[in-house]
C-alpha cells in the first residue's frame, strides 16, 4: 500500500483523517497494543507510535505485535533516530522547520536514513512546525528550539510554505504533548490558505468540538493523542472520528 496515496484519499473522501498518536513511554507495550486495537476497530484512521523521549526497550516488539492487531497503517513518528522499525508501514520523516537546531533539522536525519534504506518502508517527508501553546512541552525542551509565537501568523505561513518549497508532502503543526491550549484555528486556517500541500495538526485537542473546529479551519488531519491515553473507551473514539469525518456525516 501507498501509505501517503492513502491518507491523500482519506482526506478527500472523508474530509479530514482521524490519526491517533500513542506513545510507548506512557504504557506497557500490551497495554498500548489494546489501544491500539480499540482505535482501529472504532474510526482511526492510522496509527502513530513515537515519543519525545523513549525509555521503553521494547519498541520494536510493541510495533511489531501492534501491526499484526490492527487493520490500519502503522505509521512512525519519530522523536529520534531510535525510533525506528521495520515492521511499520512508513515514517513521517519529521524535520523541525520552525527552530535552528541543526540536530532536528538534519542531523538525526543522517543517522536515521541508511536505516530506513535497509527497512525499505515508506518515507513521508513532514515538515514539522512547533506553536506556542502555554506551557514548555517535551519536544520543546528536548529539542532545545523555542516554538512559533501563538500571534505570529506570518511567521507561521512563512514556515510552512518553505517547507512546501523544499518538497515536504505534509506540514505537521504541533501544540505538544499536554499542551494547555490546542493550535489556534487562526493559525491554521491562514496555513492552509497559504500552501498547496495538508497539514495535520496536534497537541492540545481534547474534545471532539476542539478537533472540528480546526477541521473547519483547513486541517488535513487530526491527530489525537493524551485524551485517548487518559480516556480511551469506543464511545469517545467514535465520537472524535464523527466530528474529524465531515463528510460522512
Amino acid at each position: 500500500m501507498n501509505i501517503l496515496k492513502y491518507l491523500y484519499d482519506i482526506k478527500d473522501s472523508k474530509g479530514c483523517g482521524f490519526l491517533t498518536l500513542l506513545d510507548p513511554d506512557k504504557f506497557p507495550s500490551n497495554e498500548l497494543i489494546d489501544i491500539a486495537e480499540l482505535c482501529s476497530d472504532n474510526g482511526a484512521d492510522a496509527i502513530l507510535v513515537g515519543s519525545s523521549f523513549l525509555l521503553n526497550n521494547e519498541f520494536d516488539y510493541m510495533i511489531e505485535h501492534i501491526k499484526k492487531q490492527i487493520s490500519i497503517p502503522l505509521i512512525l513518528f519519530p522523536g529520534n533516530s531510535n525510533q525506528v522499525s521495520k515492521f511499520a508501514d512508513a515514517v513521517l520523516f519529521l524535520s523541525l522547520i520552525s527552530g535552528r537546531n541543526p540536530e532536528y533539522l538534519i542531523g538525526q536525519h543522517i543517522r536515521a536514513a541508511p536505516i530506513l534504506k535497509n527497512y525499505n518502508i515508506e518515507i513521508i517527508p513532514t515538515g514539522y512546525i512547533l506553536i506556542e501553546t502555554g506551557k514548555l512541552t517535551s519536544v520543546e525542551y528536548i529539542s532545545n528550539t523555542k516554538p512559533i509565537p501563538k500571534d505570529k501568523n506570518d511567521i507561521a505561513m512563512a514556515t510552512a510554505l518553505a517547507g512546501e518549497y523544499l518538497g515536504m508532502k505534509l506540514i505537521y503543526l504541533e501544540g505538544g504533548s499536554g499542551a494547555l491550549f490546542p493550535v489556534s484555528c487562526n493559525i491554521i486556517e491562514s496555513i492552509y490558505n497559504y500552501i498547496t500541500i495538508p497539514i495535520i495538526v496536534g497537541g492540545g485537542i481534547t474534545t471532539p468540538k476542539l478537533a472540528e473546529e480546526r477541521v473547519i479551519a483547513g486541517t488535513s488531519f487530526i491527530v489525537i493523542g493524551n485524551s485517548l491515553e487518559n480516556k480511551c473507551n469506543k464511545s469517545l473514539i467514535k465520537e472524535f472520528a464523527s466530528a474529524i469525518h465531515y463528510k460522512q456525516k
